[in-house]
């Protein structure tokens, strides 16, 4: 890979967020991490990554207001890949109506995230 390509990634569990460091660095993406939401937006700005994860649930800014955030203040097209535990549908709706790109729920699979971003970098 040429360019490096950045990933924030916005996710308060911070053994989630190291596994999840640890499998996309050694793809060769860089890693750009956020423990909320406020945080997530602050790197979003300085850095514009390529794809952005985010939990939904976080402290401060919810995964939501990233979206919206990235969206509509920014009015940025950068792949979002949400991901939460709560499994709520209206949630999820609301996710996608704000302009997420992807859906995981929690629990999910490193490799399988690994495999959705690999594919929204191409």
């Amino acid at each position: 890979m040429n360019t490096t390509k950045k990933i924030v990634l916005a996710e308060d569990n911070s053994v989630l967020s190291l596994l999840l460091k640890f499998r996309l660095e050694k793809e060769g993406y860089k890693l750009l991490i956020a423990v909320d939401g406020k945080q997530a937006i602050e790197l979003i700005e300085e850095h514009s990554p390529e794809l952005i994860l985010t939990d939904i649930m976080m402290p401060f800014v919810s995964g939501l207001e990233v979206i919206s955030h990235v969206r509509n203040k920014l009015n940025a097209q950068t792949p979002i890949v949400v991901f939460s535990s709560a499994g709520q549908e209206e949630i999820v709706l609301k996710a996608f109506d704000l302009g997420a790109t992807d859906f995981m729920s929690k629990p999910f699979s490193p490799h399988e995230l690994v495999i959705r971003v690999k594919r929204l970098l191409i």
